[in-house]
């Protein structure tokens, strides 16, 4: 019983989200509401059990001094920052314990948490993004080595488009006359983007969308149990 009332409530809850689908009347849809209610309830409690084990983690590394234990001990510093100055003077539209802290946004002309996430958060994130740029174009070097024939297209299409996008496509052919504009470089960048490209991500979206369809019957005709704690 204690396996099989899980595998249960799933196919209930399956089958109440598929049916609202097609049969958009009560009980289903009043059903279906209800259930996204509770999604976003548990939801909450697994952020909250996230945001334990994050402390208990870092905690158990800090304690042990582990190798690079500083970084664990600025996380947790970070962490207990955005959530103090979140919950005492909140964050945008929202109070916070003490209020909107007026005296401290004509200071900052943010509230705290704001400030913090606009000045400290985003360009910390945008330096990790600019860091990666370099691992994105060592692998597209080795993705472009001439190999196949796919990889000659490859990177023939990512030469016309990286060309296409800069001043100096545009000026390298731009003397082109127009009865055969259709070779200007900017004009094939746009073509590559808008249908080769498009088409290609619309195939990738479909079958990840199958991918899930798949999963997603496996979960609920209990095929797929690995969320019961190990067992298949």
């Amino acid at each position: 019983m204690k396996k099989n009332l899980p595998l249960l409530l799933v196919l209930f809850a399956g089958l109440i989200v598929i049916l609202s689908e097609f049969i958009p009347h009560r009980p289903f849809s009043s059903i279906n509401k209800t259930l996204e209610q509770w999604i976003m309830i548990i939801s909450g409690f697994a952020m909250l059990l996230g945001q334990v084990s994050l402390i208990r983690v870092n905690s158990t590394k800090i304690k042990n001094k582990v190798k690079d234990w500083p970084f664990y001990l600025a996380g947790l510093i970070s962490f207990a920052t955005m959530l103090i100055v979140g919950a005492l003077w909140g964050m945008e539209q929202t109070r916070g314990i003490l209020g909107n802290g007026e005296s401290i946004q004509a200071w900052l002309g943010l509230k705290p948490f704001d400030y913090l996430f606009e000045y400290v958060y985003q360009h910390l994130s945008a330096t990790m993004f600019s860091l990666l740029a370099f691992y994105i174009a060592s692998a597209a070097y080795r993705a472009f080595i001439i190999r196949s024939f796919e990889s000659n297209l490859l990177m023939i299409t990512a030469v016309i488009v990286i060309l296409g996008r800069s001043s100096f496509g545009a000026m390298l052919t731009g003397w082109l006359p127009d009865s055969i504009g259709f070779l200007h470089l900017p004009k094939l960048t746009d073509f590559i983007m808008e249908f080769p490209n498009s088409a290609a991500q619309r195939a990738i979206m479909i079958s990840a969308a199958l991918g899930i369809i798949g999963s997603s019957l496996r979960i609920i005709l209990g095929i797929e149990r690995s969320y019961l704690g190990g067992d298949k």
